[in-house]
């Protein structure tokens, strides 16, 4: 009886969870809409390709047995739906808010780097990651793939220049793009202090797809 009413409680906040991550779905949905309505080109891409994100958990349990914790998905769909909502409005009206939504994508994209490299650490005896090194790498990843998104705003930003279109990212020049790493390394340096046990669970899961990979199994 008692296992049966701490599963229960152990499952209401996933049930909140859950139902937190379809609210903020209808609501990039609801941006998506709005940006259609108002023939808003950069709303419409990011509000839609930001969906499109929100949906890859789904699509990686069902295609590959990679199950996230509801608290992970709700993390993933808050970061996208925070960008999503600045595209109409707050990245101009707020200052900070592309400050936070640096931080909290940057936390996203180094929780990626540190599992998949743990996993991989895990998995094989050939390669040896020590905790400083990781700490390291989750920096250094997250910065390049900061620069790589920072490189990829200036060039589109020309693009749609050069053809008369409306930008679809918003780059401000090189001292906007020094204060988006800045806060990249933010997001990198909480994850890599106080979001490896959070991960753990992403990092079993990936390890149990490389080990049946390697054993020509796929894990159940």
């Amino acid at each position: 009886m008692g296992d049966a009413e701490s599963e229960a409680d152990a499952s209401t906040p996933r049930r909140y969870q859950r139902s937190a991550i379809v609210l903020l779905q209808a609501a990039i949905g609801g941006i998506l809409v709005a940006g259609v309505l108002a023939r808003n080109l950069s709303v419409v891409i990011n509000a839609a390709l930001g969906l499109g994100v929100t949906f890859l958990p789904a699509l990686l349990a069902r295609d590959w047995n990679l199950r996230l914790r509801a608290g992970l998905t709700l993390w993933i769909t808050t970061a996208v739906f925070l960008h999503a909502l600045g595209m109409i409005g707050l990245y101009v009206a707020v200052p900070w808010w592309d400050h936070l939504t640096h931080t909290l994508s940057a936390t996203v994209v180094a929780a990626v780097g540190y599992a998949t490299a743990r996993a991989f650490d895990e998995h094989s005896d050939a390669v040896s990651f020590p905790p400083r090194f990781m700490f390291v790498y989750v920096l250094l990843f997250t910065l390049a793939f900061g620069v790589l998104w920072e490189v990829l705003e200036f060039g589109v930003r020309h693009v749609t220049d050069a053809l008369g279109m409306e930008a679809v990212l918003i780059q401000y020049g090189p001292r906007d793009t020094i204060v988006d790493l800045l806060f990249d390394l933010v997001g990198a340096v909480l994850v890599a202090l106080f979001g490896t046990r959070t991960l753990s669970s992403v990092v079993d899961a990936l390890r149990a797809q490389l080990d049946g990979s390697r054993s020509g199994e796929r894990p159940e």
